[in-house]
């Protein structure tokens, strides 16, 4: 198995905004009811606990602007998990 030299590693706060992208999009796939599905409420909950606990621990080390778009972004999500638990 090769080992990436340091200089092909992303930094921590790229890795941390894709993986809280990522799982704050698949939040949105789980809540979604299209199609006649049922939403996925425990598996939206748990990307969307996950993602929130990731941005947490790295949110002083992003810049302003990235901390603010994630921050709406969650908030989107969570207001939408609420909404669909609601019904």
């Amino acid at each position: 198995m090769e080992t990436q030299a340091p200089s092909q590693i992303p930094a921590i706060e790229e890795l941390i905004t894709d993986i809280v992208a990522r799982l704050t999009l698949t939040a949105h796939v789980f809540l979604s009811d299209e199609e006649g599905k049922q939403p996925d409420l425990a598996s939206a909950e748990i990307a969307i606990d996950v993602a929130g606990a990731a941005f947490e621990r790295a949110k002083e080390r992003l810049k302003p602007g990235e901390r603010l778009a994630i921050t709406q972004l969650l908030t989107e999500t969570r207001m939408t998990f609420v909404r669909k638990r609601g019904l």
